[in-house]
């Protein structure tokens, strides 16, 4: 297996010598466009570093471990929010967006890292939640205090129930976290009065943006982080926001089953883009190329192109991929329909495969297909590693913009025995919801092959970690040839090298065996073998990796069953 990276040692504070922040910013500002073919790397803060020893990471574990990310190759990190929070859905139910969490550090800690990544050449995109606020952000506190008619419930949607004491929900909308997305509150003087709307847990109320106010706010948020100096923002559930007029009912029960499927009135709503369109004016006003990322869950490809107009976000992540089993043929399906449906909008097409959110892939590509994106069950491990390997070269080989999810690069699976009595996830606890096992991807990282918590801090995790996660360390796997941590590093080298790979609209698919995708751009060549067999394709010039060794011989090669290497022909 070719291996051209050199190994990068486990950087242990965050005082190991850096570039000068001249000549750092300068390397970060020179890539015109550089968002086209960024790899950007997802930190989960809770389990990533903790500098504290109190069991959750932080700002500052973030930081020191900010030479580990820049030696990997990456062009900028996403940060999961870190503001204020009562943490009922893990800091997406925001108290204060101004304001950093105790359990994270302070503002100083963010400015400090920051300031760090732009001196290593690394950008810093920080979540932005829109949707919805935390049941004790201030608004919603008065709200709830001032009782019906308060100007504050005007911002939020509340609503008189149904049926004769109003003791119905105001419509059938159901919460993504199971039951109604409706609660009723206990008015000030004792009395059960109105209803407010929640898409996701009861304390995390849904804003009214036909409020201008709410637009307002929004907005002077967006400049309180561009003024501290990030680079972009990942906007949660970037597809909600606006709301149907009227509230309409949809007539139907499992609403879930319908989520990516049907436009909801609450979900894909014509109405966001006129948000974004307000919002990237403001971006632009700023210098760097600060950007915007969208978490959008929409029906087709089709419609998230239209959140990447020119005059909207920049980024849309494409969950049709990651949503896609490890088969040539639906791979090739959703690279074809991605890619045409990016040309036209001139936006990059973006390709994941793990997140916060979802089964880790190589979990994922273990079992069998047709089991979605969230599993209980491990699998083949060695199976789902190996093809786990192979999809993220193929990954990295499309064109446009990836994203790499903290652990993935250690080839970490899910957890997915933990006691129950750990969860955290809200989902876990409402039993018509989601599955609720995201916990399983959540997880702290190991950094080294023993420890309290594998080097993760010096005081335990926030969950229990394998008692074989230090095998998967980057202690265990820097330096080692063939480990997928090297695998990793030697991508993202080869991809920063190779004139071909990165940004781009096309590829031009090359004949290959049933089960195997093969695609030409320039002088670089990509062989994906999706089946379980050895398979032999034409030798298409000098290897410059592949996820597991592949025999040549006459012009030939043997490429073995999930695998993917990737050539040059100069």
């Amino acid at each position: 297996m070719s291996q051209q990276h050199s190994a990068a040692q486990v950087p242990t504070s965050p005082t190991e010598p850096t570039p000068s922040t001249d000549s750092a910013v300068a390397t970060v500002t020179r890539r015109h466009d550089w968002w086209r073919e960024a790899v950007i790397y997802q930190v989960y803060p809770r389990s990533f570093a903790d500098s504290n020893g109190d069991g959750m990471g932080d700002l500052e574990g973030i930081r020191s471990r900010l030479p580990y990310l820049r030696d990997l190759g990456v062009d900028a990190v996403w940060l999961s929010p870190f503001y204020a929070s009562p943490q009922a859905d893990a800091g997406y139910d925001v108290s204060d967006y101004r304001a950093v969490d105790p359990m994270f550090g302070t503002l100083l800690d963010a400015d400090a890292l920051i300031r760090d990544a732009h001196a290593l050449g690394l950008r810093i995109i920080v979540d932005l939640v829109p949707n919805h606020s935390s049941d004790q952000h201030e608004w919603f506190k008065r709200a709830i205090a001032e009782g019906p008619g308060s100007p504050l419930r005007e911002r939020y949607h509340f609503r008189p129930g149904k049926g004769k004491n109003g003791e119905l929900p105001p419509n059938d909308w159901e919460s993504i976290f199971g039951g109604p997305a409706w609660t009723r509150v206990t008015e000030p003087d004792g009395t059960p009065g109105e209803w407010y709307l929640h898409l996701f847990a009861p304390e995390q109320p849904d804003f009214n943006w036909e409020h201008p106010a709410v637009g307002d706010e929004f907005r002077s948020i967006l400049r309180f982080w561009l003024d501290m100096g990030v680079d972009g923002f990942r906007i949660d559930v970037a597809h909600g926001m606006v709301k149907a007029e009227g509230l309409p009912d949809l007539g139907t029960h499992e609403q879930l089953k319908l989520l990516g499927n049907d436009v909801m009135p609450f979900f894909d709503q014509d109405g966001v883009h006129e948000i974004y369109r307000q919002w990237r004016k403001i971006l632009d006003e700023y210098s760097g190329e600060r950007i915007f990322v969208a978490e959008a869950w929409t029906p087709t490809v089709e419609r998230t192109a239209n959140y990447v107009r020119p005059d909207e976000l920049h980024q849309a992540f494409n969950f049709q991929y990651l949503g896609t089993y490890w088969d040539a043929a639906e791979l090739r399906e959703v690279i074809d329909r991605t890619l045409d449906a990016m040309r036209p909008v001139g936006a990059p097409a973006t390709w994941v495969l793990s997140n916060h959110d979802v089964t880790r892939h190589a979990t994922r590509f273990a079992n069998p297909p047709g089991l979605g994106t969230q599993i209980r069950l491990a699998g083949d491990r060695e199976l789902g590693l190996r093809r786990a390997r192979a999809a993220t070269l193929l990954m990295l080989a499309l064109p446009g913009s990836a994203y790499v999810y903290q652990g993935e690069e250690l080839g970490l699976p899910d957890v997915v025995d933990l006691p129950d009595e750990v969860r955290q996830d809200p989902a876990y606890f409402r039993g018509a919801g989601q599955d609720g096992f995201r916990d399983g991807c959540r997880v702290p990282i190991p950094w080294t092959r023993e420890g309290s918590s594998y080097g993760f801090g010096d005081g335990g995790s926030w969950l229990p970690q394998p008692q074989w996660w230090g095998e998967l360390s980057v202690e265990a796997q820097t330096g080692v040839p063939g480990s997928t941590l090297e695998m990793y590093r030697a991508a993202l080298a080869v991809r920063r090298e190779q004139p071909d790979l990165g940004a781009g609209d096309s590829v031009e698919w090359l004949r290959a065996p049933e089960g195997v995708l093969a695609f030409r751009r320039g002088d670089f060549v990509c062989v994906a073998n999706t089946t379980g067999e050895s398979v032999t394709v034409p030798a298409y010039g000098r290897v410059l990796i592949s996820s597991s060794e592949v025999a040549e011989t006459g012009g030939e090669a043997k490429v073995p069953g999930d695998t993917t290497v990737w050539w040059t022909t100069a």
